[in-house]
């Protein structure tokens, strides 16, 4: 029997490899880490520090803002479902587009998200930096030192396996959902008795005594729908872990299924408890509200306590951002439509070249915080928002291709298909077209970031000719014939061992 050539050595699988996939990752995320991961996505950086904001520039309709965003966010993520119910991959969309749409797709989808996350992963180190400034003890403390902090200590965790990144972001997970379940509690419990708070009884009245819903009209909570959109930037993250996930098709169903009501409780009951609490002039641009309240509370320690929770909401979204686009990259690797460097992963089945490569724009961000550290959060948060809704574009179109497919007889139909496709699936595209051109009115930042959209044109047209290359499927373990080799090979030899000898 001739012998195959050998793997090479990032490409060798270790001896438990049936719980390899086929990309060379090891299925090391059980369902107690997948249902975390999935809750730690619906809550990030984008509601424990842009909440503030956000309220001060609309008011209370930031509860209906964050509602509509919501349900066309939850589209997209049963849209994501039905793709990883058909073929689950830890190259996640960027596998998929290269199915449904072909090569360019796939690298288009691919920079996308690694534009959202790139500049996401900068908005979560500046909010850790801004975070740590709450406690004056480190105000003499430059804030590019927090950031730098923050970044060594996800890098060196993502490095030693996805085993490890699963338990931190379970962990992340409970404390900031912990948080959330405690604010409402408690501010429930002060609503309800009416008890006062800086100076001011809480009540529907200080929704309607202080402007009503649109206290500055509705046009600028249209245009501040893009801002809000990055609240959710990392609920799409269940998919993408399913690749690695060791019972996928009875887990993620569940996991996408709970997102609607945490979406309801978590954002739109936790904006208008807020502002139910407090006048929505109260709260402030990069102070956290839930620190605004307790504080306001009179508890001691309380503010504290909330802080640190919202740090850690924060290092939880650098967390699952590196996660990701090291997946992304190499995805985008394997397919020839990047270097090939990033293919290579360490012994631990880690894509360590894509990840470090994150890590070296994530420090440009370090240095953005030193250069300007009143302002590059909203800046990165607006370019994210860019990349936010090219991703889930592309997650709905291949949907809709696959829904095709399926419809022609090619591809057999999944057990978790988008409710109402193919009608919601256009809806969802729709109404990211319109939040991308309601950015353009969000002067400077937003508008900004719109005119920057052809230089990200441009930018990809420039990556696709530098780095497109012929995928040597030889080379890397993408392939199933290579893994499967092994595997087969292994149940040979064990059963081989195991067979008496009848000699």
């Amino acid at each position: 029997m001739p012998q195959s050539a050998p793997l090479p050595t990032s490409a060798q699988p270790k001896p438990a490899s049936s719980n390899l996939t086929s990309e060379g990752y090891h299925r090391g995320l059980g369902k107690r880490q997948m249902q975390m991961i999935s809750i730690g996505g619906a809550i990030g950086t984008g509601l424990f520090l842009g909440a503030g904001s956000r309220l001060q520039q609309i008011g209370p309709s930031l509860a209906l803002v964050y509602l509509v965003c919501g349900i066309f966010a939850f589209l997209m993520l049963r849209a994501m479902g039905e793709l990883v119910m058909h073929r689950p991959t830890s190259g996640s969309f960027v596998s998929y587009a290269q199915e449904f749409l072909g090569p360019k797709a796939s690298y288009i989808a691919g920079s996308m998200a690694f534009l959202n996350w790139a500049m996401a992963g900068i908005g979560d180190i500046t909010a850790v930096a801004l975070y740590m400034r709450f406690w004056g003890s480190f105000d003499s403390v430059p804030q590019w030192v927090f950031a730098l902090v923050a970044l060594v200590l996800i890098t060196v965790m993502n490095m030693i396996g996805v085993r490890w990144f699963g338990e931190m972001e379970f962990w992340f997970s409970l404390v900031k959902v912990g948080a959330l379940v405690t604010f409402l509690v408690v501010g429930t419990i002060v609503l309800g008795l009416q008890l006062p708070l800086a100076g001011h009884t809480p009540g529907l009245h200080l929704i309607t005594q202080n402007g009503g819903i649109f206290p500055h009209g509705v046009l600028p909570a249209l245009v501040l729908v893009q801002g809000v959109v990055f609240a959710y930037a990392a609920i799409e993250l269940v998919g993408t872990a399913a690749g690695e996930c060791e019972d996928v098709e009875n887990v993620l169903p569940k996991a996408i299924n709970t997102v609607m009501w945490r979406i309801a409780l978590f954002y739109v009951g936790t904006i208008t408890l807020l502002v139910l609490l407090l006048p929505w002039n109260s709260y402030h641009a990069g102070v956290s509200p839930f620190v605004t309240f307790f504080a306001n509370l009179g508890i001691p320690g309380v503010d504290s306590i909330m802080n640190i929770v919202v740090l850690t909401a924060a290092l939880s979204s650098l967390n699952s951002g590196l996660y990701s686009t090291g997946r992304i990259l190499r995805a985008l690797a394997l397919d020839g439509s990047a270097p090939r460097y990033l293919t290579h992963m360490n012994k631990n089945a880690i894509p360590s070249a894509a990840i470090l490569t994150t890590v070296s724009i994530y420090l440009v961000g370090v240095v953005l915080n030193y250069l300007l550290p009143a302002q590059i959060f909203e800046i990165v948060l607006n370019v994210s928002s860019i990349g936010i809704l090219g991703t889930w574009a592309f997650i709905v179109l291949c949907q809709i291709k696959l829904r095709q497919a399926i419809n022609n007889g090619t591809v057999r139909a999944t057990s978790f298909p988008m409710p109402g496709a193919p009608f919601t699936s256009w809806l969802t595209l729709a109404f990211y077209a319109c939040v991308l051109v309601m950015m353009a009115f969000d002067y400077p930042n937003g508008t900004w970031s719109f005119c920057a959209i052809p230089v990200i044109a441009l930018l990809l047209v420039i990556g696709w000719k530098t780095f497109r290359h012929v995928p040597n499927h030889e080379a890397v373990p993408q392939t199933v014939p290579s893994i499967q080799l092994t595997e087969d090979l292994l149940e040979h030899t064990e059963h081989t061992r195991k067979r008496p000898n009848k000699d």
